[in-house]
């Protein structure tokens, strides 16, 4: 008979623990939260001391009465779940719901799900840590004050069913005044002017650029197209000798260790990923994956801020590096990373949790995109533990007529260190003068002969729009949010429709500029990101003891109330309804264009009293293939386009794919199609393409 029993969150976690442990210890799940809040209502008695209410889920009765079943028979109750405030104040929230003992409660954690972690866990069990717990209670009850006190008003002046957050509206912010820059943002132009110049007896040509006149380190830009001529006319009749050459050793270190917001970054760069889907399979693979038919936690936690590894770890890395690449590839001396202030330490980075269990080892077993994380986190743990890449960089000084100074910078390879395994990507641009030159042998008074010469117009840009992976950096760097809550913010920010995703980058809705402008400016604090940083600080300091979680929300609540009281008084109502000249056949009344979850619709002014609407048809001027019905554009639920009969439902023609007017030219007859596919258009013939 089993004396113990362990409460996890996930039934992932139960298949992969249980291999580690006896008969003597049962595992199960608590799926998550047990309680919370309530729905519906605000839950916080905002008079006396700000105490909440926490009701047991609806959907966790079952589970809390499997859990207590299973509790009445064993000497002790430990509670496994995620080793970070969450994971404490869900182990808290069990023990409450459950009603145990304090005595029979044992808290233990772990950073990896490895049969020796599991075990030394089970060694040091602890009280739970109350600090944790008030931290995570005061974020939670910020939030709720938040949403239920802001959301109301936004509804009332604006739309109806809006909702507004601590941090998920800092984000609109940040990405709403991106897109105010760039509006305002204008565009100036500039000529870039290349020389292709060749030594004397050399064979090797290579472009310089002119960057200065009359003086090397005042470097000019030249603006305007009469400027770009002159300098244009004297450099083709010039002589070019080199100046100077200058010859340094470069030495790049390695990116450290992922941490959540870097693993999310550089899963959008790399696998073009959303935060959402990388925490997601990041998550199955700390649970545990089945490798040769036993599940394994393939990485440590993937909810942390901190770059420290185990000694361990280090260990295990460096026999693998002397191993497969020799000695020369060892990193030479220990890594010092600045430490961040808003980081909290509690973790180790993102790391695999064998180091044997290589990518190429498990590829056969995980699913495709498994695969392309691991092997992602595998490849930068190895690296950040390899030698620096090591190039030689050369500039080359020109000198054309005494006046006109140009320049070329390479750089070679010399020794490739960490990047033979892995390098990071980035979302600035690569500097273009920064290029894998190769010279010829060069030495000061050599003279060059002209080859060719170029100028080019180019216009300054603004700044680029976020991208899910830049704004989690901004975030980050403001201090805004922590490891848990950045996808959430993301797919938020997206789901409420404020945000939309062109490509890559990050857009701020209609919706979303006229939310942002009115919190702007009745609630500026919350959309502040130093107010929101400093905020997240004090939530921090509660974990260390230095306020009482009750203290840190009355500073906050008591102007913020007001501040409410008087946005329903002053903030002016704005109505996004757009006129149109149709009638509604109903009542009379004007119809308007709408904007709901699904995108817009016309309805009728006179709502609610009338409730009748109609979907925004784009008509193609293409008919059915079917029935020769006009062919139109529609969306799914989730804002997907695709083309249908406008004689739906009689007629189920339907098609991802857009129909076009023209006729196959082989078959004289078959309708053709338009398909669009990762940025690239393709036409084809159904027909044809059913034959081949």
């Amino acid at each position: 008979m089993a004396k113990h029993l362990v409460i996890v969150e996930s039934p992932a976690k139960t298949k992969t623990i249980s291999k580690f442990l006896g008969k003597e210890y049962v595992i199960l799940a608590s799926y998550g939260h047990v309680r919370d809040l309530p729905k519906g209502r605000l839950g916080i008695d905002v008079k006396h001391d700000y105490e909440p209410e926490y009701v047991n889920s609806k959907d966790k009765v079952k589970v809390i009465k499997d859990l207590n079943q299973a509790a009445k028979d064993v000497d002790s109750v430990y509670i496994a779940t995620d080793p970070d405030r969450e994971g404490e104040a869900i182990a808290w929230h069990i023990q409450h719901a459950m009603k145990l003992p304090k005595k029979k409660v044992k808290r233990i954690v772990f950073n990896e799900i490895t049969e020796s972690a599991v075990k030394q866990a089970l060694t040091h069990s602890r009280d739970i840590n109350m600090r944790l717990v008030d931290a995570q209670q005061a974020r939670r009850v910020l939030d709720r004050l938040i949403g239920f006190k802001l959301s109301p008003v936004i509804s009332k002046k604006i739309k109806k069913g809006l909702s507004a957050g601590r941090v998920q509206s800092v984000a609109v912010r940040l990405v709403c005044d991106r897109e105010k820059e760039i509006q305002a943002f204008v565009s100036t132009p500039y000529f870039l002017i290349d020389v292709l110049v060749e030594k004397k007896g050399s064979s090797k040509p290579f472009f310089i650029r002119f960057f200065a006149l009359d003086k090397s380190d005042e470097t000019i830009t030249v603006s305007t197209q009469e400027q770009a001529d002159q300098i244009v006319k004297a450099l083709q009749t010039a002589q070019y000798h080199v100046e100077e050459v200058k010859t340094s050793k470069v030495s790049r270190r390695s990116a450290p260790p992922f941490i959540t917001s870097t693993l999310q970054q550089e899963a959008s760069r790399k696998l073009n990923w959303t935060s959402k889907k990388t925490m997601m399979v990041a998550q199955q693979l700390y649970e545990g994956v089945e490798i040769n038919g036993e599940q394994q936690g393939l990485i440590t936690y993937m909810r942390t801020d901190s770059v420290r590894i185990s000694e361990e770890a280090k260990v295990a890395a460096v026999s693998y590096i002397k191993n497969r690449f020799g000695e020369k590839y060892l990193l030479k001396s220990e890594k010092v990373v600045k430490k961040s202030a808003n980081v909290q330490d509690a973790h180790e980075a993102i790391r695999p949790t064998q180091i044997t269990l290589s990518p190429d080892v498990v590829k056969a077993k995980l699913s495709p995109d498994h695969f392309k994380l691991y092997q992602l986190i595998w490849n930068r743990f190895i690296a950040s533990q390899m030698a620096d890449c090591l190039s030689d960089r050369t500039q080359v000084l020109v000198k054309a007529d005494e006046r006109y100074f140009l320049r070329a910078t390479g750089s070679v390879v010399i020794f490739d260190g960490f990047t033979t395994i892995y390098t990071e990507d980035s979302d600035q641009q690569s500097d273009p003068e920064d290029d894998q030159t190769k010279f010829p042998p060069l030495l000061a008074g050599d003279g060059l002969e002209k080859k060719d010469l170029r100028s080019e117009e180019k216009f300054t840009q603004p700044p680029a729009r976020y991208t899910e992976a830049s704004l989690v950096k901004a975030l980050e760097e403001f201090g805004v949010g922590r490891p848990s809550t950045y996808a959430p913010t993301l797919s938020t920010i997206q789901d409420r429709g404020y945000v939309a995703k062109q490509s890559k980058s990050l857009c701020p809705t209609e919706l979303g500029m006229l939310v942002n402008d009115q919190l702007t400016k009745h609630f500026d604090t919350i959309v502040d990101t130093h107010f929101t940083a400093q905020m997240e600080t004090q939530l921090d300091e509660i974990m260390e003891g230095k306020h009482p979680w009750k203290e840190v929300i009355h500073q906050f609540y008591t102007p913020f109330s007001q501040t409410v009281d008087q946005a329903y008084k002053v903030m002016e109502k704005i109505s996004m309804d757009k006129p149109t000249d149709e009638v509604c056949e109903k009542c009379g009344s004007a119809m308007v264009i709408k904007t709901g979850r699904f995108g817009e619709f016309k309805s009728c002014s006179n709502f609610p009293d009338c409730k009748n609407t109609k979907p925004i048809v784009n008509s193609l001027d293409v008919n059915c293939p079917t029935c020769q019905a006009p062919v139109v554009e529609k969306k799914t639920r989730k804002g997907k386009v695709f083309y249908g009969c406008s004689a739906f439902p009689k007629c189920q023609f339907a098609s991802w794919d857009e129909p076009l007017l023209q006729t196959c030219p082989q078959c004289q007859s078959a309708m053709m199609f338009k398909k669009k596919f990762k940025g690239k258009e393709t036409v084809y013939c159904q027909e044809c393409s059913k034959k081949s």
